[in-house]
Protein backbone atom coordinates (compact mmCIF):
# COMPACT_ATOMS: atom_id res chain seq x y z
CA UNK A 1 0.00 0.00 0.00
CA UNK A 2 1.18 3.51 -0.78
CA UNK A 3 0.62 6.40 1.66
CA UNK A 4 1.12 9.87 0.19
CA UNK A 5 1.45 12.63 2.73
CA UNK A 6 2.70 16.11 3.41
CA UNK A 7 4.52 15.55 6.75
CA UNK A 8 3.65 19.01 8.14
CA UNK A 9 -0.07 18.42 7.55
CA UNK A 10 -1.84 17.63 10.83
CA UNK A 11 -4.44 15.44 9.08
CA UNK A 12 -1.63 13.44 7.45
CA UNK A 13 0.06 13.02 10.83
CA UNK A 14 -3.20 11.79 12.36
CA UNK A 15 -3.77 9.39 9.44
CA UNK A 16 -0.23 8.01 9.63
CA UNK A 17 -0.59 7.46 13.37
CA UNK A 18 -3.88 5.65 12.72
CA UNK A 19 -2.20 3.35 10.17
CA UNK A 20 0.63 2.58 12.59
CA UNK A 21 -1.75 1.95 15.51
CA UNK A 22 -3.76 -0.46 13.33
CA UNK A 23 -0.55 -2.15 12.13
CA UNK A 24 -1.21 -1.42 8.48
CA UNK A 25 1.94 -1.86 6.37
CA UNK A 26 2.58 0.98 3.92
CA UNK A 27 5.22 2.71 1.85
CA UNK A 28 5.49 6.38 2.68
CA UNK A 29 5.85 9.09 0.02
CA UNK A 30 6.26 12.86 0.46
CA UNK A 31 3.65 14.36 -1.87
CA UNK A 32 5.66 17.53 -2.60
CA UNK A 33 9.14 16.02 -2.96
CA UNK A 34 7.72 13.22 -5.13
CA UNK A 35 4.66 14.76 -6.72
CA UNK A 36 2.33 12.23 -8.32
CA UNK A 37 2.64 12.07 -12.10
CA UNK A 38 -0.26 12.73 -14.42
CA UNK A 39 -0.33 9.01 -15.25
CA UNK A 40 -0.45 8.00 -11.58
CA UNK A 41 -3.19 10.51 -10.86
CA UNK A 42 -5.25 9.31 -13.84
CA UNK A 43 -4.89 5.70 -12.70
CA UNK A 44 -5.84 6.51 -9.09
CA UNK A 45 -8.75 8.71 -10.16
CA UNK A 46 -10.23 5.93 -12.32
CA UNK A 47 -9.63 3.31 -9.63
CA UNK A 48 -11.27 5.49 -6.95
CA UNK A 49 -14.64 5.96 -8.65
CA UNK A 50 -14.67 9.50 -7.23
CA UNK A 51 -15.20 12.77 -9.07
CA UNK A 52 -11.90 14.35 -10.07
CA UNK A 53 -12.53 17.45 -7.95
CA UNK A 54 -12.12 15.26 -4.84
CA UNK A 55 -8.42 14.96 -5.68
CA UNK A 56 -7.93 18.72 -5.34
CA UNK A 57 -6.91 20.26 -2.02
CA UNK A 58 -9.75 22.79 -2.13
CA UNK A 59 -8.80 24.29 1.23
CA UNK A 60 -5.19 24.87 0.22
CA UNK A 61 -3.66 28.29 -0.39
CA UNK A 62 -2.44 27.40 -3.87
CA UNK A 63 -5.94 26.27 -4.91
CA UNK A 64 -7.30 29.61 -3.76
CA UNK A 65 -4.44 31.67 -5.26
CA UNK A 66 -5.03 30.07 -8.66
CA UNK A 67 -8.81 30.69 -8.34
CA UNK A 68 -9.43 27.06 -9.25
CA UNK A 69 -12.94 27.07 -7.83
CA UNK A 70 -13.96 29.10 -10.87
CA UNK A 71 -11.55 27.56 -13.38
CA UNK A 72 -11.99 23.80 -12.78
CA UNK A 73 -15.52 23.54 -14.23
CA UNK A 74 -14.22 24.88 -17.58
CA UNK A 75 -11.18 22.57 -17.65
CA UNK A 76 -11.13 19.15 -19.28
CA UNK A 77 -10.30 16.05 -17.26
CA UNK A 78 -6.95 15.93 -19.08
CA UNK A 79 -6.17 19.56 -18.13
CA UNK A 80 -7.15 18.98 -14.50
CA UNK A 81 -4.90 15.91 -14.22
CA UNK A 82 -2.00 17.82 -15.81
CA UNK A 83 -2.52 20.68 -13.33
CA UNK A 84 -2.60 18.30 -10.33
CA UNK A 85 0.70 16.80 -11.50
CA UNK A 86 2.42 20.20 -11.37
CA UNK A 87 2.41 20.61 -7.58
CA UNK A 88 1.79 18.21 -4.69
CA UNK A 89 0.21 21.05 -2.69
CA UNK A 90 -2.75 20.99 -5.09
CA UNK A 91 -3.47 17.35 -4.30
CA UNK A 92 -5.85 16.40 -1.48
CA UNK A 93 -4.01 14.44 1.15
CA UNK A 94 -3.40 12.01 2.60
CA UNK A 95 -3.87 9.53 -0.21
CA UNK A 96 -3.83 5.79 0.31
CA UNK A 97 -3.44 3.65 -2.77
CA UNK A 98 -4.31 0.01 -2.28
CA UNK A 99 -4.59 -2.95 -4.62
CA UNK A 100 -8.21 -2.23 -5.54
CA UNK A 101 -9.05 1.06 -3.80
CA UNK A 102 -7.99 4.67 -3.32
CA UNK A 103 -8.67 6.68 -0.17
CA UNK A 104 -8.61 10.47 -0.51
CA UNK A 105 -8.40 12.48 2.71
CA UNK A 106 -8.72 10.95 6.16
CA UNK A 107 -12.15 9.74 7.19
CA UNK A 108 -11.64 7.15 9.90
CA UNK A 109 -14.93 5.32 9.23
CA UNK A 110 -14.12 4.94 5.53
CA UNK A 111 -10.56 3.81 6.32
CA UNK A 112 -11.82 1.17 8.79
CA UNK A 113 -14.17 -0.22 6.13
CA UNK A 114 -11.59 -0.33 3.34
CA UNK A 115 -8.70 -1.55 5.47
CA UNK A 116 -10.74 -4.02 7.52
CA UNK A 117 -9.66 -2.56 10.89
Amino acid sequence: MLFLEYPKCSTCQKAKKWLEEHQVAFDDRHIVEQNPTKEELAQWYHKSGLVLKRFFNTSGMLYKELALKDKLPQMSEEEQLALLATNGMLVKRPLVIGEDFVLVGFKEKEWKEKLGK
